[in-house]
């Protein structure tokens, strides 16, 4: 059905479609940090799984901006290069959401904290999905080496950042909720 007519009544999926695939792109050769090593672009298919489908986030928008969402931070992606690609409003979302790799990661973790407070609406949402995902990822398949320690201080600070999300989207906030309460 190559020329179905319902595609237009779904005028945002070409879009998410292409970020998924610049994000596959992007990711081809990196692997998740958990015992598993999986593909990478698993991780940005879970957050706009989750959003869709736990927080019913429709919007394309958003739903690019979580498939894109570690591009800048985890890949040679430049803020032109997105922004060329998917435009100024999805580039903005990205940065927001984007720890700066330079900095010292205690900086990046309080800076996270700091900066949710201000998030847009859509960056918010992006956060609240990465942090599902992330503890999700951290109790299936914890990174190789973490102490249970690290890993429940991990979840502390995903609740840290949450706690500043709070009133974005109470679906999403119940669902970090149900995670957050499997801490190691």
């Amino acid at each position: 059905m190559l020329n179905d007519p319902d595609v237009d009544k779904q005028p945002g999926m070409g879009l998410v479609l292409r970020a998924a695939r610049f994000a596959a792109w992007k990711h081809r050769h990196q692997r998740r940090k958990g015992k598993g090593r999986l593909p990478y672009i698993n991780h940005p298919l879970d957050l706009a799984h989750v959003l869709w489908f736990e927080g019913q986030v429709t919007d394309p928008i958003v739903l690019a901006a979580a498939l894109l969402h570690d591009t800048l931070e985890d890949t040679q992606t430049t803020v032109q290069e997105l922004q060329g690609e998917f435009g100024e409003e999805i580039g903005s979302i990205v940065m927001e959401v984007s720890d700066e790799p330079t900095l010292d990661w205690r900086v990046r973790k309080k800076l996270q904290v700091t900066r949710a407070k201000t998030a847009t609406p859509r960056a918010r949402l992006v956060k609240l999905a990465d942090k599902i995902c992330n503890l999700r990822s951290m109790i299936a398949s914890p990174p190789q080496r973490w102490s249970v320690e690290r890993r429940r201080a991990y979840f502390d600070w995903a609740r840290e950042v949450v706690e500043q999300l709070r009133g974005t989207n109470p679906s999403l906030e119940e669902r970090f909720d149900q995670v957050y309460r499997q801490r190691p």
